[in-house]
């Protein structure tokens, strides 16, 4: 029989001790994952109120609400296209309490479009849950006599230098640089502040064609003809809308995307618990409408598939940049 010396206990002592501490810390957080969420939950908007990014937000603020029996608060941090959200959300605490709303992609082409961007999203934040797929859109004036892309290349053909198109953000710019190059085409890009600033332009012939974004596309489709979309494959909730990539425009795939956001270093359990809550709220039949009405798809994939994703669209906007002879800002 071993006698229970001094030295015995001691050095038995650290590996009781250490045993229990893992034991508590495991039992703590499993608790945590359970309570969650017990205050209130702050979303986090990359544009001002009233915006359309701020409309989406706001939307999901209402249906995680119903979800979490939490109210949602929103705050809206604009500002260096979406770095100053980005930056806020990767310097909170990864509890789950602060999520930022926005476009994975938007955070993607960031890494490149400054030449130092303030954070390194692949390192510093992850994609816990998604919430819908759109597209960039090519778009014509109602006023226009095109109704097809192949009608809008003769166009632009005839025209030669003296054709023009618009832009309003990086993917639009990515987007009329693809389609440019795949169909031998060389109109002048004039850029756009937003998308209401095109419609005079448009209605008057200044610009041959804009590249949209979906949500004033969709909204303005009592103004504009969609032509096709950017994205590689149709959309379900446009199923008519041809994409550039099968109508002449190889492996052009510059899609848009939403989805939480949430700074590195949250439990897993938690993450796994948040996607659920989220797929409840994206897949419900009210989501799916509201969705449509800007020409968005739901998108509910895993938490790892989301990642995957992101970490892609940096790799891809590299060469994005270069193909849209996009100059790096300061």
């Amino acid at each position: 029989m071993k006698r229970f010396t001094r030295r015995n206990v001691l050095i038995g002592a650290p590996v009781i001790i250490g045993a229990g501490g893992l034991s508590m810390t495991s039992t703590s957080a499993q608790e945590s994952v359970e309570a969650y969420p017990s205050r209130d939950i702050k979303f986090i908007c990359a544009f001002p109120a009233g915006s359309g990014a701020d409309v989406y937000v706001r939307f999901f603020a209402e249906r995680m609400r119903l979800v979490t029996k939490r109210n949602i608060v929103v705050e809206n941090r604009a500002g260096a296209i979406g770095n100053l959200a980005t930056t806020f959300t990767a310097r909170s605490k990864p509890d789950g309490y602060t999520m930022y709303v926005h476009a994975p992609s938007a955070l993607a082409a960031n890494m490149h479009l400054f030449k130092s961007p303030p954070v390194d999203v692949v390192k510093e934040v992850e994609v816990i849950a998604t919430i819908c797929k759109m597209s960039f859109m090519l778009t014509v004036h109602k006023k226009s006599p095109v109704n097809s892309v192949p009608e809008l290349v003769e166009l632009l053909r005839k025209k030669g230098d003296k054709a023009s198109y618009g832009t309003t953000a990086p993917p639009g710019k990515v987007a009329g640089a693809w389609f440019n190059r795949a169909f031998g085409v060389n109109p002048v890009e004039i850029s756009y502040r937003t998308g209401v600033d095109t419609m005079n332009d448009m209605a008057d012939g200044v610009v041959d064609y804009v590249v949209h974004d979906p949500i004033h596309a969709v909204s303005y489709e009592h103004s504009l003809k969609i032509l096709a979309i950017s994205n590689k494959e149709r959309l379900r909730v446009l199923p008519d809308l041809p994409t550039l990539h099968e109508l002449g425009a190889p492996n052009l795939n510059a899609p848009s995307w939403w989805g939480a956001i949430v700074p590195v270093g949250m439990p897993r359990p938690l993450v796994e618990k948040i996607n659920r809550m989220w797929r409840e709220a994206v897949e419900s039949e009210e989501t799916r409408q509201f969705l449509a009405k800007f020409g968005a798809d739901t998108l509910s994939i895993s938490p790892e598939a989301a990642q995957k994703q992101l970490i892609q669209e940096v790799e891809d906007w590299a060469g994005y940049v270069k193909l849209a002879n996009i100059e790096p800002m300061g």
